[in-house]
């Protein structure tokens, strides 16, 4: 176990509550010490939602949040929701229901707004939304992007964070420029799935060691992630629950205190606003 001052927060992640290991995922990172979780809506269609509105996309939100109300039972801490739109749904709408990029573009936008209602009302934290990280048609990159900006502008109207699904970089200071140009600050914008150096976004780094051995020495904020997706059909897929834990266990040992408490208690901080020292309730 890591000792009882230090909280463990993995960035990102999903939970299935109902087909998979669910809160049993969450037990076992809690079980090697993590303490805190920002769980990310599963992309819409894994939870049999074909959405024709915006509103369709309320029952995954609506899920989420009982998921995490779960979760947070189990924590030494606590843990938040992060509710958008996946934008590799995109692709789904257009290539296998039929949409045009304008309308795909205006049905993802909606989902985004109901999204921006539960940060409103307090019961998420975040919004998540993003590009394709793969090739696409120029319209329907240029729908994803726009998709991208309306939830920025929702970001800086409610002063929450966003994070990004999109392709590997390590310069996407276009982007954060696009959420400063309606008010969201760079360091709200937070690009998931992210290696150790990144300009523009806070990076989400995978906590692989070769990657957080890099973000550890920049000394610049950071975040860990796992990008667990709780999917039978894809165990290993990405990494398990357990791996932040024993990822801060490993920077520790390795004199990379500084490197942690930027990771799990400034960085939150900042982009989210949250305390996960004055949260953490170690028994």
């Amino acid at each position: 176990m890591l000792d009882d001052e230090t909280p463990v927060l993995d960035n990102h992640l999903h939970l299935d509550p109902d087909n998979h290991r669910g809160i049993d995922a969450v037990r076992d990172f809690a079980r090697l010490g993590g303490t805190h979780l920002l769980v990310v809506n599963k992309p819409s269609w894994h939870l049999g939602v074909e959405a024709e509105t915006g509103e369709d996309f309320r029952a995954v939100f609506e899920r989420t949040i009982e998921i995490v109300d779960e979760a947070s039972s189990e924590l030494d801490g606590r843990a938040w929701p992060v509710l958008g739109v996946h934008p590799g749904l995109i692709t789904r709408l257009v290539d296998d229901r039929g949409f045009s990029p304008d309308d795909a573009r205006d049905l993802m936008q909606a989902g985004i707004d109901v999204a921006a209602e539960y940060v409103e009302s307090g019961e998420a934290l975040a919004l998540k939304s993003g590009r394709p990280h793969y090739e696409v048609d120029d319209d329907v990159w240029a729908a994803s992007n726009a998709v991208m900006r309306r939830a920025f502008e929702r970001g800086a109207e409610l002063d929450c964070a966003v994070q990004l699904h999109a392709e590997a970089s390590e310069d996407m200071t276009e982007v954060t420029d696009w959420a400063e140009a309606v008010g969201l600050p760079a360091h709200k914008v937070v690009k998931h799935y992210a290696s150790g150096r990144l300009e523009g976004p806070v990076p989400s780094v995978m906590s692989e060691k070769d990657r957080l051995e890099t973000a550890a020495e920049r000394g610049e904020p950071f975040l860990m992630e796992t990008d667990y997706i709780d999917d039978p059909d894809r165990p290993g897929a990405v990494l398990g629950p357990k791996t932040v834990p024993r990822r801060v266990r490993w920077l520790l040992e390795n004199d990379h205190e500084d490197a942690v408490r930027i990771a799990h208690v400034e960085t939150p901080e900042r982009v989210y606003g949250i305390d996960t020292e004055g949260t953490l309730e170690r028994a």
